[in-house]
Parts: C-alpha cells; structure tokens; sequence
C-alpha cells in the first residue's frame, strides 16, 4: 500500500491536462486508467489548482447542459515541469534503494541526497490540504 501525496496527485492531473483540456469526469477516467482516485478526491483538487491559479476553466454545451472543462495554465505547465524534474530525481532514489544487493544499497546510501523538492513540497500541501490516496498495486480504491 502507498500513499499518493497532493503535490503528486496536483502533477498528474496537470501531466493530463497538458496532453488536452478535461471536464472533471473524463479527467477522472485518464487518471483511474493509471491510479486509482475518485471523482470526490479529484474534484477538490481541481477546485484548489484553480484558485492557485495553476488552471482555468470554461463550459461548453454538451447534450443540452453544460460541461466544466479545466486547460492548465503557463503556472501550470511550470509547476508540471518542477514536478516532473523532482520525481525523476526522486524515483531514481526509491528504485536505488528498492534494488536487491548490498552493492546497490551502498551506493544510494554513500551516494544518498537529502529529501527532494517534490517530497518536501508533496509534505507541506499533505498538511495544508489532507489529501491522501491509498493505492495498492492492482487493487482498488480504499
């Protein structure tokens, strides 16, 4: 069982939106292709990457109501890229320390680096926002 902080959960939903603007639903079915969330985690998330002003929003009319469509902004697509950066740096240290051998281990021990970027800043919106995900590999939403 992992856990999924808000600054990661904040960079897959704008690792979405950079590919093409969502409505919240079909948002949420990209992202549960991959993790699983729901659409009330999600949308809170939506609501707080917009008043940081990290997306817009627009409605466009479909089958007679309308649909609320977020577009990630230039904030946005730099906040991405920052998180991008952080979890490569950061992966590379878990996979380092996951490998088997003491050989590997040494080495990410020796070779260690203090907390990323992302680890820190997924910390401090854990504490701002509480919004955690549980995942378990191959099971469902918790």
């Amino acid at each position: 069982m992992f856990q999924l902080g808000s600054g990661l959960l904040d960079g897959c939903v704008l690792a979405v939106l950079e590919r093409e603007d969502a409505y919240g639903y079909s948002l949420t079915q990209d992202i549960k292709k991959v993790i699983p969330v729901s659409e009330s985690t999600l949308y809170p998330v939506l609501r707080r990457l917009q008043s940081e002003q990290l997306l817009t929003t627009y409605d466009q009319p479909h089958s007679g109501r309308n649909r609320r469509y977020y577009r990630i902004t230039d904030g946005g697509q730099a906040r991405l890229k920052e998180t991008q950066a952080a979890w490569t740096h950061f992966k590379k240290g878990v996979d380092t320390l996951l490998a088997t051998g003491e050989e590997n281990m040494s080495k990410a021990l020796a070779t260690g680096e203090q907390v990323t970027e992302l680890a820190k800043h997924s910390a401090s919106k854990e504490t701002d926002n509480n919004t955690n995900i549980d995942t378990q590999e191959g099971g469902d939403e918790q």
